[in-house]
């Protein structure tokens, strides 16, 4: 067993029965009051940020999550089966790990993913995604007075807000974490 000496910022633990990431990790030393560690760590189950202050010198279990580079192949289910790069080895990733990022997501996009022993308890989605839009409205011609944002279908399914000047056929990129369009992408 590690103690709160032992964790820094990145590091995974485990904390009322729930994977956590540490975010922030401060040792205090108050003047009348004995040392102790303000951890705030984010949930990888829930996403939900944490605040928890820790005794000096407590013990905790730190755990080694290996972060993986793998290219999803296709959704099996509740899975999708993600292939490492360099030793070819299939894995089936949990579809909650990705959360609403999964409806963005093509095939053969590279993804992260962390296990902590063969397990995997982790999945980050490519940051910024390039999508075709299948379906949206004709803009009105001559609202151009605020930011006026329509609904478009993207190839994958997904309805975003995109800008009114966007049209049919566009390729537009978009965050994957807020599911907002960031701009068109360049041909």
């Amino acid at each position: 067993m590690a103690n709160t000496g032992d964790v820094s910022l990145g590091s995974f633990i485990r904390f009322n029965n729930d994977i956590c990431q540490v975010v922030e990790w401060q040792h205090r030393t108050p003047g009348n009051l004995r040392a102790f560690y303000q951890g705030k760590m984010r949930n990888l189950r829930t996403g939900k940020l944490l605040e928890h202050r820790f005794r000096s010198g407590e013990s905790m279990d730190v755990l080694r999550v290996e972060i993986r580079d793998m290219q999803y192949l296709y959704r099996e289910g509740q899975f999708l089966v993600c292939m490492d790069p360099n030793s070819y080895e299939q894995s089936h990733i949990p579809v909650e790990l990705f959360g609403d990022a999964l409806g963005l997501m093509k095939e053969e996009a590279m993804v992260q993913v962390g296990f902590e022993s063969e397990t995997p308890i982790l999945a980050r989605p490519p940051k910024v995604v390039e999508l075709e839009v299948t379906y949206t409205e004709t803009a009105v011609k001559g609202d151009t007075s605020n930011k006026v944002m329509k609904a478009a279908t993207v190839e994958t399914g997904q309805e975003i807000q995109v800008p009114s000047f966007v049209n049919i056929g566009d390729v537009v990129r978009i965050d994957t974490e807020t599911g907002a369009y960031l701009d068109r992408a360049k041909k």
